[in-house]
């Protein structure tokens, strides 16, 4: 990948997605690219459960009605927030290629299903930013999270919960061998050769011959300087992986961790438990991930 053109940075609503836009402009200022920020309103028509033919139609015409009002309002507070953020940066608003050369960015309002529109959508970007889902995150933007992993066959930045300050200039590689990985590596080699330290974390054993020093060299054919280092985890599993890597992360002070998502079989991940699994619901910083 030459470079990073156009980021699509999925906005639910104003309240969780702050630091995901906040996100998304700090990565379109370092790369001087277009920002299309992507708010999906619900469609009443299809907001009825499968058990609405068992519904009267004043309650069928109570729950679409909630709905509509309920989606203008989120859309009035991201579209107060999107131009919030605006004036705060004074940023550069405009849809028309080739832009502006510097960050520029611009909203776009969809009526829909959030997964379904996030996933199609995304896949004209270059990179796709959601934000990481809560224990407490109504069950659509986990949703949403997995459609645009599984479906767009894009690269997908997960934002943390809070803002960040940096991103990029410490990243950090899981590195087990996968070819998911390395299309994750593929996906973060604008923000690599930007970066001032690179470090490959390995704590699995590859799932190929192709080893962290093999990596090492790849990278510095691209000119980016990586180094090593092996991750110890206190048990057995993709929790207990996981959890040394984001360990890993903290001690390092890395801004940025990019890794392969789903790349082990299902079967492996209901009885261990999955790495991607864990870093989703876990990370505090941004994660690129590519399946």
């Amino acid at each position: 990948m030459s470079g990073l053109k156009i980021l699509q940075a999925v906005i639910p609503d104003a309240r969780t997605g702050l630091a995901t836009l906040e996100t998304a402009v700090l990565l379109g200022r370092t790369q001087g690219c277009h920002v299309r920020v992507l708010h999906v309103r619900p469609d009443p028509a299809t907001s009825i459960p499968l058990i609405g033919e068992a519904m009267s139609g004043a309650l069928v015409d109570e729950v679409m009605r909630l709905t509509e009002t309920q989606g203008k309002e989120r859309e009035a507070e991201v579209t107060a927030l999107f131009e919030q953020v605006v004036n705060r940066f004074d940023l550069t608003v405009t849809d028309e290629p080739p832009g502006p050369g510097t960050l520029s960015v611009t909203l776009k309002t969809v009526v829909g299903a959030e997964d379904d529109v996030a996933a199609l959508q995304g896949r004209m970007s270059d990179l796709i930013i959601v934000g990481r889902p809560g224990a407490e995150e109504e069950p659509a933007l986990q949703a949403t999270l997995n459609a645009v992993l599984l479906d767009s066959g894009r690269p997908v930045l997960v934002a943390p919960p809070r803002p960040v300050n940096t991103l990029g200039t410490h990243i950090a590689i899981a590195w087990n061998g996968s070819p998911e990985a390395m299309r994750a590596i593929a996906a973060a080699q604008p923000l690599l050769l930007k970066a001032e330290k690179v470090t490959i974390l390995v704590a699995e054993e590859p799932d190929s011959t192709t080893s962290a020093a093999d990596l090492e060299t790849y990278l510095a054919w691209h000119g980016v300087t990586a180094s090593v280092q092996p991750v110890k985890s206190a048990g057995i599993g993709g929790a207990a992986v996981g959890a040394a890597l984001l360990t890993a992360c903290g001690g390092l002070g890395a801004d940025l961790l990019v890794m392969g998502a789903f790349t082990h079989s299902r079967l492996r991940q209901l009885i261990l438990g999955g790495v991607t699994r864990h870093i989703l619901d876990n990370a505090t910083l941004p994660v690129l991930f590519s399946h």
